[in-house]
């Protein structure tokens, strides 16, 4: 390749991988366009004009590009309505402005997929010294495990929800080796809970699942989603920010929880952030494409090179994130390079290890974005523990994460770690 010097057997197998992956690519491009044309006629639908760029300030009292862009994301996801805010500093903020804007003293918030990831178990109380947590203010959690093989126990669901004041649901896997669920799938678990509680609330931690279907999690039933703009939604442009969406009485609740009771969403200034957001949102089908495509090569690529991967290359993809088994911390941390030499900012930088508020062990992250820690771009992180696991996400364009993801294999050759 003319501008990287790739080992001529990286290439071929590269070339091997590009083609093992042709068949999920065409799954990828037709989602891609039902996507795109659900968010091109919502901007039509809701009249998206130039004005609603201009940003407020102050108390921002009656911010049209505000209410239009909720108004946009409640149509796209199904939902009633929706609270799209640069105020969210992270997808864990909006998930928890969420929990607490609905549970009360007394509720019991039950997990359906085990145990949550890891920055939530302070926020319910889990772990830490729970200095405000959900614990704290009399909200009981419990949860209902995984089956052996990574999958939800619908009997144990129904089993267990009749006691449940929320029923919570993450879609994807953080770190864990578990599949990732798709939209049918969280469509059955909302009817076990139903069944045994037709009251309960279920809420799904939608981050880095928005595109990846056709569907979302509120057009199968979910009563709440909650995510980050700068994963899937932000297509690579909202410079931060995050979203919650679904029934309208519970939108206000949480807004009351992010600004006060009595103002919720009618307060809140955009400070220039709206044109960002419009048009990250619009971009976004086509920027999870392309990280879902970097993830298939990725996975094509190291089966290639004989490595295990979650999920395998062409199985089906219900969120951007791609593991890979490298089986130890150097084989680990290499990848982790190889990965940062290939981002657009930062490729200089060497990665390393650190004690990363909010995780039980070591993290590494390899991530050099034009929006820090937006993983919607090409990173790779994973604490430093058994089984050696990275977990590979993002790609804002498939040419360059197919790049980065050579780069990582190259760099595993170059230190000793890669056998041909």
């Amino acid at each position: 390749m003319e501008f990287y010097q790739f080992d001529p057997r990286i290439e071929e197998a590269a070339r091997r991988a590009q083609q093992k992956a042709a068949p999920a690519f065409g799954r990828i491009e037709e989602i891609e366009a039902h996507n795109t044309a659900k968010v091109l006629r919502a901007f039509s639908d809701q009249r998206v004009s130039e004005s609603h760029f201009a940003g407020s300030t102050g108390y921002g009292y009656g911010d049209r590009g505000r209410e239009v862009l909720d108004a946009v994301y409640a149509q796209v996801f199904g939902a009633e309505d929706a609270l799209v805010r640069h105020h969210f500093v992270s997808g864990t903020h909006a998930l928890s402005t969420a929990l607490f804007g609905v549970l009360r003293p007394g509720d019991v918030l039950l997990s359906l997929t085990g145990s949550p990831y890891d920055t939530m178990e302070e926020v319910i109380g889990l772990r830490g010294e729970g200095a405000g947590s959900l614990r704290d203010f009399g909200i009981r959690y419990d949860q209902v495990d995984l089956t052996a093989q990574g999958r939800p126990d619908l009997a144990a669901i129904e089993q267990k929800a009749a006691g449940c004041r929320m029923a919570y649901i993450q879609r994807s896997r953080g770190y864990s080796l578990r599949p990732s669920l798709s939209v049918e799938e969280i469509g059955r678990m909302i009817q076990a809970v139903r069944r045994a509680n037709p009251d309960a609330i279920v809420m799904v931690d939608n981050c880095y699942g928005e595109f990846v279907e056709k569907l979302e999690p509120t057009q199968v039933g979910a009563n709440l989603i909650a995510g980050s703009l700068i994963k899937n939604p932000g297509g690579g442009i909202a410079k931060t920010g995050g979203y919650i969406a679904g029934d309208r009485e519970l939108i206000e609740l949480c807004a009351y929880r992010l600004t006060t009771v009595g103002c919720g969403k009618e307060v809140g200034c955009t400070l220039g952030e709206s044109r960002g957001m419009f048009l990250g949102f619009f971009f976004a089908p086509s920027v999870a494409a392309s990280a879902v495509k970097t993830a298939v090569f990725g996975a094509a690529l190291f089966e290639e090179l004989g490595f295990g991967t979650l999920p395998r290359a062409l199985e089906a993809r219900t969120d951007i994130i791609q593991s890979v088994l490298l089986g130890n911390r150097e084989r680990l941390l290499s990848f982790c390079r190889g990965i940062q030499k290939g981002a657009p900012v930062d490729s200089f930088v060497t990665p390393e290890a650190w004690d990363m508020p909010g995780y039980d062990s070591q993290v590494v992250m390899a991530a050099g974005a034009f929006t820090g820690g937006a993983s919607i771009e090409l990173s790779a992180d994973a604490p430093l523990r058994e089984p050696y696991a990275v977990w590979m996400q993002g790609g804002l364009t498939y040419p360059s994460g197919r790049l980065g993801v050579m780069l990582a294999a190259q760099s595993m050759l170059e230190d000793g770690l890669l056998e041909l």
